[in-house]
């Protein structure tokens, strides 16, 4: 097990939730989640323009389906949309745990978009997640039930985006990225005159706002170099430590802590999640007929929480 990998997948997952925290705290001050979507992707943009276009060129434009780059752009300005969305509505952990429905969702669908076979197992992990969301959302949890609903929402989206990722899988992961964020910038450039509002910011606000973009870059940045050193059905597991990383955020910036109850729901969603990530990774080592599908989904249950937000 590459412990780099490990380390660098963690610190990347640390860094998104810094992002999310950041556009909750954004959204919160009245700005709207388009404005605050778009600063975010034109600066990573700006950002992998002037890091990454010099060391790789006209390689970084290179794609065998530019489609399939604009239906997964499209996928991601979507889900990044709803998101910070979600983050304005609901606590910043409970947010984050609706969000790892998922790859929940992508193990369901699995079987009619990827071809593969039902799995008994996949299905407990999805039933024991939704339990999860019910617990989470039971009556008297006071959350905001259209929160929830395109909590949920986002989480379909987000499985969809993780399909569309897999099938561009034959490019550069850079030049995926970098066409991700232009794609993203033009369409909200494009819708700029519907939503343009900019509240006045204090400086603190300012910082945050451009922040976006270089949380966003160097988290996915983290992300590309240990998904280049260690598999991703060996990092999946640590990506449920996000959830630590969403309530301590959400305990220091706003002050919200879920209560005991709460924390036992949204461990059921992650336990679901996590259950089916380990047997994936069993299957996915066994010497069996169908040994691919299980290693394609194993990866892509493993990446499911390498985010382009």
């Amino acid at each position: 097990m590459n412990k780099n990998g490990i380390l660098l997948h963690v610190a990347g997952l640390w860094t998104l939730s810094t992002l999310d925290a950041s556009a909750k705290w954004l959204v919160l001050a009245g700005m709207p989640v388009l404005m605050v979507t778009l600063v975010r992707y034109l600066m990573h943009v700006a950002l992998m323009t002037a890091v990454v276009l010099p060391s790789q060129g006209r390689a970084l434009f290179r794609t065998r389906s530019l489609s399939r780059q604009l239906v997964r752009g499209m996928l991601m300005v979507l889900s990044t949309v709803l998101f910070f969305s979600v983050l304005k509505r609901l606590p910043l952990a409970e947010a984050t745990s609706l969000n790892f429905m998922a790859p929940l969702f992508l193990m369901a669908m699995a079987p009619w978009l990827l071809n593969e076979p039902h799995r008994l197992h996949r299905w407990l992990g999805v039933l024991m997640g939704f339990a999860g969301v019910l617990i989470v959302v039971r009556p008297g949890a006071q959350l905001d039930l259209i929160g929830v609903g395109l909590g949920l929402l986002t989480a379909i989206t987000f499985a969809f985006f993780q399909i569309s990722t897999r099938r561009v899988a034959h490019d550069n992961p850079l030049t995926t990225n970098y066409y991700g964020g232009i794609f993203g910038s033009v369409a909200l450039i494009l819708a700029l005159p519907w939503f343009w509002k900019m509240p006045e910011l204090s400086a603190t606000q300012w910082v945050l706002l451009i922040s976006t973009g270089f949380t966003g870059f160097a988290g996915h940045l983290l992300q590309i170099m240990a998904y280049s050193r260690t598999q991703a059905t060996l990092l999946a597991p640590f990506n449920y430590l996000q959830i630590v990383a969403a309530a301590t955020l959400g305990w220091l910036a706003f002050g919200q802590l879920p209560d005991l109850t709460t924390a036992t729901g949204i461990a059921l969603i992650c336990a679901g999640g996590l259950a089916v990530v380990l047997w994936e990774r069993r299957l996915y080592r066994l010497p069996r007929a169908g040994e691919g599908a299980a290693k394609d989904t194993a990866n892509d249950v493993g990446g499911m929480l390498y985010r382009k937000k």
